[in-house]
């Protein structure tokens, strides 16, 4: 059959453009309206107030049933990449992940988002992913603090740290790319950045 014949003809072209569209006015959201679109199995609560301390986030109950898969995927990213950083540090790695689900340049979801490249050669976009490691999680308590600070990531209640970041790094290394990026913040042992509007990759 003819495409000019075939109703449904470009129909895929039509939708993909439909979806850069959906992502691209989404971008232009208010973060905490876009997290309850991310992540809504995850409500704020009665978390009224966020005080970046390890004694804040202790004194903090998690819904007992609360499973999410945006959820568990971002609290496994701030285990692996920043349990040893302070907890505004954490928090701030946290809005870096969430910043790129509202950019139309990244996929559109956190454990996308999270595992984008994995698998492929110098290509993940988060170390841990691609390291050759296995993936165990072997200090249960700082595992239940970065989930209870992904927790309150996802709900949208934690002010901006990074105005906007996209990237960060630790101050160990010096990459590339970030002579290129605008620095937006330094944050305990990292370092974050924008990416330039140019700029199509990490």
């Amino acid at each position: 059959m003819s495409s000019s014949n075939d109703p449904s003809a470009g129909l895929g072209g039509k939708l993909s453009s439909l979806f850069r569209q959906e992502k691209s006015v989404m971008s232009d959201m208010d973060r905490k309206q876009l997290r309850s679109f991310v992540a809504p199995a995850v409500a704020p609560g009665t978390i009224s107030e966020v005080t970046y301390s390890r004694q804040w986030l202790a004194g903090l109950t998690l819904p007992a049933d609360v499973k999410n898969e945006s959820l568990q995927c971002l609290s496994e990213a701030l285990y692996f990449e920043a349990r040893g950083e302070s907890v505004k540090g954490q928090f701030a790695v946290a809005e870096v992940i969430l910043n790129r689900v509202a950019s139309s340049r990244y996929p559109d979801t956190v454990c996308g988002v999270i595992h984008q490249g994995t698998g492929r050669k110098y290509q993940c976009q988060f170390t841990y992913t691609c390291d050759g490691h296995p993936e165990h999680i072997r200090e249960a308590g700082a595992f239940e603090q970065v989930r209870k600070v992904a927790y309150v990531s996802l709900a949208g209640v934690a002010d901006p740290l990074t105005d906007g970041a996209t990237h960060y790094h630790t101050k160990h290394v010096n990459p590339s790319w970030a002579r290129k990026f605008p620095k937006t913040a330094s944050i305990g042992v990292h370092r974050f950045y924008r990416q330039p509007s140019q700029v199509a990759q990490r």
